[in-house]
């Protein structure tokens, strides 16, 4: 049986020694490296969504493979892709590495300089280990094996701009599309998605912090699931703003590598200033959305934010959809112009200035009672199909329609005009 193996290593020369090395193995189909984590990711969840026959039986994963670390990208790896066999390729082989990897997922560890021998006994055990997941899948066992629910992030390029009340609406037309969604508060020290929904919970991001293995019943134990909000389940910010500290990015990696297996959509507010956390967050998500509003210091900052997100190798310019909020034809910027300042694809659905519509749901805190019949909650959830958040057969056929079941809003994908 042909075995094939994908390697990720951020190092150019380091890549060519390990390749030249694998073509060399019996029976091995080595493919082309990847040079960082979100390559990595990506191909991964392109393969897997294809088929599970797609994926490589083993990925290499090398110690200064970046930006994540080796370590966490190898938890993630295992949470998302189970019928894949991690091998961690590192020059420090000491029991308490072996451990770490071992913990984190890894089938094996390498050391370097690679030895024919040691590579070629490490690559087949985890191609082993590999069918014979694959086999137990094939029987119908009840295990996660696809590439995960589709994690989306929001984040503002100032506060104020309405990013909040954009993530909780898409949440919102996710799960009455039929999907299951949950709405993730990583505004850490001023998150106020419970307010917005009139939630109270006693649970937060932070108790699941310091848990290194996240399973079905401390999410459950955590996460707030209830009609209350819409049937749309909430993992909330602490109440104490001093707690944020305790949520550092590998926390946040592990959160939502767990979501993700059991939520098919995850959308994170991010609020309006960057820190470890939701950094995490937007490099690890599916799409990051950033909100801004027609005017010209909210441009400023979106272009900063941007910049930032660049420069840090969060996520690059043409990575990021912006989305123009407060909008009003005859201002003088237009969404072209926020795209060309920005570098950023902005989105096809703009969401109209009329806090009118809005005032009584925010003040009484009852953001899931907005109005169908609203032309802002109709852009909002227009949004959300855009960003393919919701199943695309509960869609009217005629933009701004009544989508079944009652007050669901409008899927429709309202363009700008």
């Amino acid at each position: 049986m042909t075995t094939r193996i994908l390697p990720a290593v951020g190092d150019a020369d380091a890549a060519r020694s390990i390749t030249t090395l694998l073509s060399q193995l019996p029976d091995a189909e080595p493919a082309q490296p990847v040079g960082d984590s979100t390559s990595l990711i990506d191909l991964l969840s392109q393969l897997a969504g294809e088929s599970l026959d797609e994926l490589p039986e083993v990925v290499l994963v090398h110690e200064r493979i970046g930006p994540v670390p080796a370590l966490e990208l190898i938890r993630e790896v295992s949470l998302r892709f189970p019928a894949v066999g991690v091998i961690l390729v590192t020059a420090d082989a000491s029991p308490g590495l072996y451990s770490a990897a071992m913990d984190s997922g890894a089938r094996g560890l390498v050391g370097l300089p690679l030895s024919y021998e040691e590579l070629t006994q490490r690559v087949q055990a985890a191609a082993a280990w590999s069918v014979g997941v694959r086999r137990h899948l094939g029987q119908g066992a009840d295990l996660f094996s696809g590439p995960g629910g589709k994690v989306v992030t929001f984040s503002g390029s100032k506060g104020g701009v309405g990013t909040t009340v954009i993530a909780v609406q898409t949440a919102l037309a996710a799960q009455a599309s039929g999907m299951s969604a949950v709405l993730v508060d990583l505004d850490l020290q001023a998150g106020d998605v419970a307010s917005y929904l009139d939630v109270q919970h006693r649970r937060s991001i932070v108790d699941l912090a310091s848990i290194q293995d996240i399973t079905p019943r401390v999410l459950q134990d955590v996460v707030y699931s209830g009609d209350k909000a819409g049937n749309v389940s909430l993992l909330l910010a602490p109440g104490e703003g001093e707690r944020a500290e305790e949520v550092n990015d590998r926390a946040v990696r592990q959160v939502i590598s767990a979501l993700r297996t059991k939520y098919e959509i995850v959308v994170i507010d991010c609020g309006s200033v960057l820190n470890s956390a939701n950094a995490a967050a937007i490099e690890m998500a599916d799409r990051a959305v950033l909100v801004t509003t027609p005017d010209v210091i909210t441009v400023r900052a979106a272009k900063r934010m941007v910049g930032l997100w660049t420069r840090l190798q969060i996520r690059k310019a043409e990575e990021t959809v912006t989305v123009v909020n407060r909008y009003i034809r005859n201002t003088e910027i237009q969404p072209p112009l926020v795209q060309k300042i920005t570098g950023t694809k902005v989105a096809g659905v703009a969401i109209p200035s009329n806090f009118k519509e809005l005032q009584a749901s925010v003040d009484a805190g009852r953001m899931q009672d907005l109005e169908a019949r609203a032309v802002v909650k109709q852009a909002m959830w227009a949004l959300a199909g855009e960003l393919e958040l919701v199943k695309r057969e509960e869609q009217p056929e005629k933009a701004g329609g009544r989508a079944k079941g009652g007050d669901r809003g409008s899927f429709g994908l309202r363009k700008r005009g």
